[in-house]
């Protein structure tokens, strides 16, 4: 019922910003408006496959195959000054039921008034420039059932207020309708050995998913460093998990958190330094974590067209793990991106997480080309080697697995 609900106010909202954009001379005019109007999309399909077999009798075993349709729908005016965007989510999973889900991505509204921007609907936000880790992004909840490398994002009903000035662009985000996170079901993969049991969330706020969340974002370049400071203060999008009652499931637990966060990159030559960090309240004790790191670009290496990017950076956690655990509290993160640079844009990520109590953590490749013009084909293998029972990561251990895409973009 909530989900109906939710989808009905932004389609409303959606509705109005239509009317408050258009002026009776292009109403009057049906095939300007279409003129103006951009479809666009991704329709992909995903096999998956496991190399080892699943901890749990009732996990799928070693092959998953999904498929997901992603439209876009953009209309702008003749002055450029309005916007409408809508974008749709929808996966199909074979196995898992709770994968096969629709999200709506983005459905809003955006009017530019010179330096001034507003926007309404939903919307997907992001916050960050490191690689191993996102800190500071803390606007849209993760849809934890596409991937485990936390870089899908559900769309976020919001209010957002943006102002341009010669010292750096200043943002106000108003929000409710809170995002609750997705986890696998009792079929899939790349979970808990104890199933999350969504429907039973429990909040801090009496509120629950109505409680209004606030964010504040400052941006600005000096020369070559960029600068982003943030404040967030509201219901946090990272669940701590307790037990359910009565059953063998976990529940998650959404607290009420305020986080201030930082993040900086400095370029110069062939060099990107890069920092993330925060500070966050209302989940234990405070705590502080922060990423830092450096990319180093080899350009035109043997004399070729093609980049190699090497990177190397720290992370740290200090969050107090029996009221909310993690499993990167003191790791470094090594990689290496490769970009060919050709007419079909082939390009490869290879990255390492090392424990340093513990010693290897993961191992994660990504590639990708295009084939032909409207193709695509990509690669995603993971390998989790974490085996510490302490560590939160151990319950991936069985759950190294290799993804390959086929997509076809319009």
């Amino acid at each position: 019922m909530m989900k109906r609900i939710r989808q009905s106010v932004w389609v409303s909202a959606l509705s109005v910003a239509a009317a408050m954009t258009s002026s009776p001379a292009v109403a009057a005019d049906e095939k300007s408006i279409w003129d103006q109007v951009d479809i666009s999309g991704e329709l992909a399909t995903e096999q998956r496959l496991f190399f080892q077999s699943a901890r749990s009798d009732e996990q799928l075993d070693s092959y998953q195959a999904s498929g997901f349709f992603e439209p876009r729908a953009r209309w702008r005016s003749a002055d450029r000054k309005n916007q409408l965007q809508f974008v749709p989510y929808v996966r199909v999973d074979a196995e898992d039921g709770r994968r096969t889900h629709g999200d709506i991505r983005e459905a809003y509204w955006r009017h530019i008034n010179g330096d001034w921007e507003f926007l309404a609907g939903a919307n997907r936000v992001f916050w960050g420039v490191t690689e191993s880790r996102h800190l500071v992004n803390v606007i849209n909840q993760i849809d934890g059932i596409e991937n485990i490398d936390e870089e899908d994002f559900l769309g976020q009903p919001m209010i957002q207020i943006g102002k341009q000035t010669d010292i750096g662009r200043f943002d106000a985000f108003v929000m409710t309708g809170f995002r609750e996170r997705t986890f696998p079901g009792q079929a899939g993969r790349l979970r808990d050995t104890r199933v999350i049991e969504t429907s039973r969330a429990k909040y801090e706020s009496d509120l629950e998913e109505w409680r209004p969340d606030v964010a504040l974002r400052y941006a600005h370049y000096i020369d070559e460093l960029d600068i982003g400071l943030s404040l967030f203060h509201g219901t946090g999008r990272e669940p701590g998990v307790v037990e359910d009652a009565g059953t063998d499931r976990l529940v998650p637990r959404y607290s009420i958190i305020s986080q201030a966060g930082v993040d900086l990159q400095y370029t110069t030559d062939a060099w990107l330094w890069k920092f993330e960090g925060i500070v966050r309240e209302g989940q234990g004790d405070v705590f502080g974590a922060a990423v830092a790191g450096v990319e180093y670009t080899f350009f035109q290496i043997n004399e070729t067209d093609a980049d190699l990017g090497l990177l190397a950076e720290g992370l740290y956690d200090g969050r107090d793990d029996d009221v909310f655990a993690t499993s990167l509290e003191n790791d470094v993160f090594l990689g290496a991106r490769l970009t060919l640079n050709d007419v079909q844009d082939t390009s490869a990520l290879v990255g390492f997480v090392i424990d340093t109590k513990d010693g290897p953590g993961g191992f994660r490749v990504q590639a990708e080309r295009r084939l032909g013009d409207s193709f695509k084909l990509s690669l995603e293998g993971q390998m989790f080697m974490e085996n510490d029972a302490s560590n939160p990561a151990a319950v991936l251990q069985d759950d190294s697995f290799a993804t390959l895409t086929l997509s076809w973009f319009f």
